[in-house]
């Protein structure tokens, strides 16, 4: 097995697999509606959706990166505007989530196995994750995945969803 496989193992584990911390990303978002993932349960924190949102922006955010571009805040913003919460948009943006996780898949399964030791072309920015190998890229997404999904399982616990 090659380090490239080890992470697209620990993607996919992450994201809808058998991870060892728990549970994945997307038994977490299982059965959650519309109007739970907009539901506040914590004042001032954020929402289940704001969180997907928020996750599908840095997958697409990193895949970029793999693929040489200058480290930047993910297009779609940090913290994309969740919008009306109707069930359709609920949808779409769990495909948009799938979606990104595959096509971050695949651009890793497409990565020289000599370029993950290589250092991204940024200087290091703590707060944006830049100037940092592409193998600690990697890690810190799935890292950043796993964080963010545990926010989500209590979110949907205080929810009784």
């Amino acid at each position: 097995m090659t380090e490239i496989d080890r992470l697209i193992d620990q993607l996919e584990r992450e994201h809808n697999g058998d991870p060892w911390h728990g549970s994945p990303l997307m038994s977490v978002l299982e059965g959650v509606t519309a109007q739970q993932a907009a539901s506040r349960p914590v004042p001032k924190g954020h929402t289940i959706w704001e969180l997907v949102l928020h996750v599908t922006a840095w997958k697409n955010e990193t895949r970029k990166r793999l693929s040489g571009a200058a480290a930047s805040l993910p297009e779609e913003g940090d913290w994309p505007e969740t919008g009306a919460a109707t069930p359709q948009r609920w949808t779409d943006a769990l495909l948009r989530l799938q979606r990104a996780h595959e096509q971050l898949v695949g651009a890793v399964s497409q990565l020289p196995e000599a370029t993950l030791y290589k250092a991204t072309n940024d200087p290091r920015d703590r707060p944006l994750g830049a100037g940092v190998s592409y193998y600690v890229l990697l890690h810190g997404i799935v890292q950043h995945d796993v964080y963010h999904s545990g926010q989500m399982a209590l979110l949907k616990k205080a929810l009784g969803a």
